[in-house]
């Protein structure tokens, strides 16, 4: 499996249409970190499997969020591709010296896989909310 950095036609030529496919609105391009270590894709056999973003913040903390895989591979190893997504934005992070990462689920899955990589939970009743300025 092969980790790199997302680059600035992944988004038109590739993530768009993953979150097109799993019924979800693709977040908008300004939404998304910009610089060169803000996001991450897994591909095995230069097929890409599944992708992720970070965010930093101006204290310890970044976020984790918008991941998203390739729904048409349904190979036996897509948990691994998560796992390493995962790991590999944690690395980030700790390069950079962060002590936190946070991150919002609703799969169970993606739960199970966060929970492997080392995140604990913290509080289930949330409601996501957003301001559009």
């Amino acid at each position: 499996m092969n980790a790199r950095i997302l680059n600035i036609d992944d988004y038109d030529q590739t993530l768009r249409w993953w979150w097109e496919s799993w019924g979800w609105d693709a977040p908008s391009k300004d939404f998304l970190p910009e610089d060169g270590t803000g996001g991450v894709m897994i591909s095995s056999n230069g097929i890409e499997i599944c992708a992720g973003f970070i965010y930093f913040t101006n204290s310890k903390a970044a976020w984790i969020e918008f991941v998203i895989s390739n729904k048409e591979y349904k190979e036996d190893d897509r948990r691994e591709a998560l796992a390493l997504l995962i790991n590999c934005l944690s690395t980030i992070a700790e390069d950079k010296k962060i002590k936190y990462i946070y991150t919002s689920l609703k799969s169970k899955s993606l739960i199970d896989i966060y929970s492997n990589c080392g995140f604990i939970k913290g509080d289930s009743n949330c409601q996501e909310m957003i301001k559009i300025l």
